[in-house]
């Protein structure tokens, strides 16, 4: 006997593909949605693939025919995404959807859309609980899309349950982005050392895809209106993670700190660089939903190295992942770090 029907819509992304082989062992029967119709190589026989793309109109009510117990959409991202589900509540049980944590802001206003401006950066509590304050939504970036999409989805209420989990930092394989390359490709290419703004202080809460698909296996058994963190069970500074793949890789580097910004060049900054802490409180998944995290960070290394390893291998890194050209930053400017090096003796 099944749980029911799930329908995820994103499915061959990194967070779908994950949560598909979730929903699978913990008993639904799966449909996987994705603009191709692509399928997973670990996912077993038994989902069903469909192509699907949502901005065609009437494509993804015609997918659903006559409902699914629980939809669960990665790649919901605007006002205009919650509409469109909230608009087919006739049809759906219940549904999960992923927003970010950017759409945080602290008790002056500033966000991650004010980051980049003097004394911009914001200071969150720590850690930021779901009933903090958030940018004010629009269609205007990232941050106030996705707090447009949550309040979409939340005004429904009983008519569409919906669970809202707003992701920390995504980790693991199949990520269009990931910040671990910075401290993977050092060791590959034989680099010696690890320069780090901020004094390596920096924190920005990771969460594994596989304790991100276990949050919203927990919130498709559990239907209900609600907003909650999704976050590993810690959230190491930057010169953890750099030790801890380091250990995973077994290389040793010599790690030379620095307080306050990146220099010249952008020396010293990584994809988590950044002046204040952001941390994820995680105790209302637990208390709620009973989250228990599945992997640690450390534990899901090995995987995460292997892809990494593999992608770059196959061709330059730029190409194998564009989430990370859109930092406009070559995280691998050695030229640059050698002569902040020579130039400090």
């Amino acid at each position: 006997m099944t749980k029911g029907s799930a329908f995820v819509l994103g499915a061959t992304g990194q967070i779908g593909r994950a949560a598909v082989r979730a929903l699978v062992a913990d008993g639904w029967e799966v449909t996987a949605a994705s603009r191709r119709g692509g399928r997973d190589e670990k996912w077993p026989a038994e989902v069903r693939s469909v192509a699907v793309d949502r901005a065609e109109d009437g494509a993804l009510a015609a997918a659903l025919g006559t409902g699914t117990d629980v939809l669960v959409d990665v790649v919901a991202y605007d006002a205009g995404h919650g509409a469109q589900l909230t608009g087919l509540a006739d049809r759906i049980g219940s549904a999960v959807v992923i927003s970010s944590c950017s759409v945080y802001e602290d008790d002056r206003g500033r966000n991650f859309d004010t980051q980049e401006e003097p004394d911009g950066f914001p200071r969150y509590p720590l850690p930021i609980p779901e009933t903090w304050r958030t940018i004010a939504p629009g269609p205007g970036s990232y941050s106030t899309r996705k707090a447009a999409l949550e309040r979409e989805l939340l005004a429904a209420g009983e008519r569409l349950p919906a669970t809202v989990l707003r992701a920390a930092a995504v980790h693991g394989p199949h990520c269009p982005g990931p910040r671990e390359l910075w401290f993977v490709k050092r060791a590959l290419d034989g680099r010696p050392v690890r320069i780090l703004a901020e004094g390596g202080r920096s924190v920005f809460h990771p969460v594994h895809v596989d304790n991100l698909a276990e949050l919203i296996r927990l919130a498709a058994a559990q239907p209900g209106t609600r907003v909650l963190n999704a976050g590993d069970p810690v959230a190491p500074t930057v010169a953890e993670i750099g030790a801890a793949i380091d250990a995973a890789m077994g290389v040793t580097s010599e790690t030379v700190l620095f307080d306050g910004p990146p220099g010249k060049d952008r020396v010293g900054a990584t994809p988590w660089t950044a002046p204040h802490p952001l941390i994820c409180d995680m105790t209302a998944a637990e208390r709620e939903l009973g989250y228990r995290p599945v992997v640690t960070y450390e534990e899901s290394l090995p995987r995460t190295i292997e892809f990494l390893t593999a992608a770059v291998a196959r061709q330059d890194w730029r190409e194998a992942f564009p989430g990370l050209v859109k930092y406009g930053v070559d995280f691998f400017d050695y030229a640059a770090e050698d002569a902040w090096l020579a130039a400090r003796g």
